[in-house]
């Protein structure tokens, strides 16, 4: 353990949530002995923290720019590779060691060590930590993202795949913490779906999803 707090620049006051926060379900099926209920926690601090840095980093840009940035970087493949950076594959507890370079797991064991400082050391020390893994993956993309929405239009035209229709298909949360789920299809028979934290952020990561799927 102290080799990893030392990867995570982060010294856990009770080791027993960096523990906790390594068990997949597979281990242990108990939701409070596996990473489950810090991965939910993780999952809604990373975004706080991410839409802060954005916000202090690019002063000048509209809410669209921001949104996109946002999406690409709170996605579950970009925590998936922060989560490969720290070495996180090689302390997970699971069952089969095939889970131990599943995205869907590696995305989650990220969030659950979040939400684990989260708890462990509080909200400074959990935005901290976001500020030092993902500032580096920020600077590399300097420049105003395109829009998924509009790239995907674009290609859909050109490759003849029609115009894509996006719906919400799903709504989890309450009221003031909705996670809308949502779909885009195309004329060629394809749809996936994707969610975010509003309809807008929700269609740019389906935009997002397809793009990857049909390239």
């Amino acid at each position: 353990m102290e080799e990893l707090q030392q990867i995570l620049k982060y010294q856990f006051k009770n080791k027993t949530l960096l523990s906790k926060a390594l068990t997949h379900g597979s281990v242990n099926p108990d939701v409070l002995a596996n990473y489950e209920r810090l991965e939910f926690l993780g999952d809604r601090v990373l975004g706080e923290a991410v839409a802060h840095l954005l916000y202090n980093i690019f002063p000048n840009e509209s809410e669209g720019n921001l949104s996109q940035r946002f999406v690409r970087l709170v996605r579950k493949e970009t925590v998936a590779e922060v989560a490969l950076s720290l070495k996180l594959n090689e302390f997970i507890k699971v069952a089969n060691e095939e889970l131990r370079n599943n995205v869907n797991v590696l995305c989650d064991v990220c969030e659950a060590i979040i939400g684990a400082i989260y708890v462990d050391g509080g909200s400074d020390a959990s935005i901290e930590f976001v500020n030092q893994h993902w500032r580096e993956l920020i600077d590399k993309n300097v420049a105003p993202p395109k829009d998924a929405k509009s790239r995907l239009q674009e290609i859909a035209h050109v490759k003849g795949f029609g115009v894509p229709q996006y719906k919400v298909v799903g709504r989890e949360g309450n009221e003031h913490e909705p996670i809308f789920e949502v779909e885009v299809s195309l004329g060629i028979g394809k749809c996936v779906t994707a969610k975010g934290r509003n309809k807008k952020v929700a269609e740019m990561a389906a935009a997002e999803a397809m793009l990857e799927k049909i390239n």
